[in-house]
């Protein structure tokens, strides 16, 4: 049963990413993606928030909540990552700005990359940390959907139309079994674990979303948007470093305990911010 679980994450998270990036592709411009880049300081602040505060807030978390080492280094591999497909789902459960959302995750992905190879050295002393390895199944489960979507609406704009409602579907049934499907191939390690790798991992994403929130500016879009963005980490590139590079089963189990804790913790304040949505209108 755990086996048939395992199997069929890894297909739903594959399918899920790819059909959520070519999904956005369908349904925005190029240009209408990269104008929000322009604002340095936006920019900034989302660099800032992704890449120092979270992992100083991590580092807080774990004096408070004290990991054993490898659980530790999960926990800080989680907040070195950001940019994943997953905020996507967020951001539509939240009604929360489409286009910014996928500006945000196109600046925090190519980032991610380069900045993971510099800190597992730092968690793990010789370590060595290929950027391909991490860069491979990002760039093909979520970079070239992304430009097959804009290249098939900018060329056959009907077919875009009619493909979105096909592809929105099917990215909410993979969600539904990799959701379903991570629970039951993980059900062992979740009674294992205790309850202060999750309370760690609770505090970090909830504390990386309060974070976002407030570094987001006057405009509630960039707050929503930049405050899921922030919050949501990219698990994607942490199981490839935790479960090649580290190595050791207790990352790899922090990992999985941060991604159920992620959903958790993020869809139900997504509805919160949508019913926020609904009463300003």
């Amino acid at each position: 049963m755990a086996d048939t679980a395992a199997a069929l994450l890894n297909i739903a998270t594959v399918v899920f990413a790819a059909g959520s990036m070519l999904l956005v592709g369908l349904g925005h411009d190029l240009a209408e993606v990269l104008r929000p880049l322009r604002d340095l300081r936006s920019v900034a602040r989302a660099l800032i928030a992704n890449f120092v505060l979270v992992p100083a807030l991590a580092l807080l978390v774990l004096r408070i909540v004290p990991l054993e080492e490898h659980l530790g280094t999960g926990l800080l591999l989680i907040a070195a990552a950001a940019g994943t497909p997953f905020v996507i789902k967020l951001s539509q459960a939240a009604r929360a700005d489409a286009g910014l959302t996928i500006t945000l995750l196109l600046l925090l992905l190519p980032v991610t990359v380069v900045f993971m190879p510099l800190v597992v050295p730092l968690l793990q002393p010789g370590a060595n940390v290929r950027i391909g390895a991490i860069a491979a199944p990002l760039v093909m489960t979520m970079i070239i959907p992304l430009v097959v979507g804009l290249l098939v609406r900018r060329l056959w704009a009907n077919g875009a139309l009619r493909l979105r409602p096909l592809l929105s579907n099917l990215s909410t049934t993979a969600l539904i079994v990799l959701v379903a499907s991570a629970l039951i191939a993980n059900f062992d390690v979740i009674v294992r674990i205790g309850w202060r790798a999750p309370l760690a991992a609770a505090l970090v994403i909830a504390g990386a979303f309060v974070l976002g929130y407030l570094l987001g500016g006057n405009d509630p879009d960039n707050r929503e948007v930049l405050g899921l963005g922030t919050a949501q980490r990219n698990i994607a590139a942490v199981t490839v470093v935790a479960t090649q590079t580290v190595g050791h089963p207790d990352t790899v189990s922090m990992v999985v305990i941060s991604s159920l804790v992620g959903l958790a913790v993020l869809f139900p304040t997504a509805r919160v911010l949508y019913r926020r949505e609904i009463q300003r209108w």
